[in-house]
C-alpha cells in the first residue's frame, strides 16, 4: 500500500511483540541528514516503547544510502544481532541515480537477510522530491522509521516463535 494511503506511524500496538530480549542494529545514512535523523528518532522510540533496552540497540552512520548494506554487513560482523534496520533517503534528481541506489539497497538487504538468517529491514524513503520525503519523515504520512522498527520487532519474533500450525488466525480472506 502506498504511504500516501496509510500513515507510516500508525500501527496496532497490541500486535507488536515484546522486544526486551532483542539485540537490534540501526544503520543510518548521513546523506539527507535532516530527513534520515528524523527517521532514526522515529525508529528508536517504538523500539524502546516495546521493551528494547538502549544497551541492546547498536547504531552506526554511513555516508549515504548506497552504503547502508555495507554498514549493515560491518555491524553484523561486530555484534550478534537479531535484526538490522537500515534508514536512508533517496530523492529523485535530474538523473536516474535514484533507481540504481534504490535497487542496490533493496537487493543488498535481501541478500544479507537470506545469507545471515537475520531480518534486514528496508527503511529507505524513496521519493520524487524533498517534500514527499519530509511527509514520510514525521510529516503528513507519518514516519517510515516507526514502520521499520515495528517491522523489525515483528520479524525477529517470527523467527524466534515456533510455528505449530495450531494457530487459527484470520489474515483477511
Amino acid at each position: 500500500m502506498a504511504s500516501a494511503l496509510k500513515n507510516l506511524s500508525v500501527y496496532d500496538e497490541n500486535n507488536v511483540p515484546d522486544a526486551s530480549e532483542m539485540k537490534l542494529g540501526i544503520v543510518v545514512a548521513d546523506w539527507n541528514a535532516h530527513i534520515t535523523h528524523v527517521l532514526y528518532q522515529g525508529c528508536v522510540e517504538p523500539l524502546l516503547k516495546h521493551g528494547a533496552s538502549e544497551e541492546n540497540i547498536f547504531t552506526v552512520q554511513v555516508p549515504g544510502s548506497f552504503e547502508l548494506t555495507s554498514g549493515a554487513r560491518i555491524l553484523n560482523g561486530q555484534q550478534s544481532l537479531d535484526a538490522v534496520i537500515c534508514l536512508g533517503c533517496v530523492i529523485k534528481g535530474e538523473t536516474s541515480h535514484d533507481e540504481y541506489i534504490n535497487m542496490a539497497v533493496a537487493q543488498g538487504l535481501t541478500h544479507l537477510g537470506l545469507t545471515t538468517g537475520r531480518p534486514h529491514i528496508f527503511g529507505l524513503v524513496t521519493t520524487n522530491n524533498e517534500q514527499q520525503a519530509l511527509d514520510r519523515a514525521g510529516g503528513k504520512h507519518g514516519n517510515k522509521g516507526v514502520e521499520a522498527a515495528v517491522t523489525a520487532i515483528r520479524m525477529v519474533h517470527l523467527k524466534k516463535a515456533p510455528v505449530t500450525g495450531k494457530e487459527k488466525r484470520s489474515i483477511g480472506f
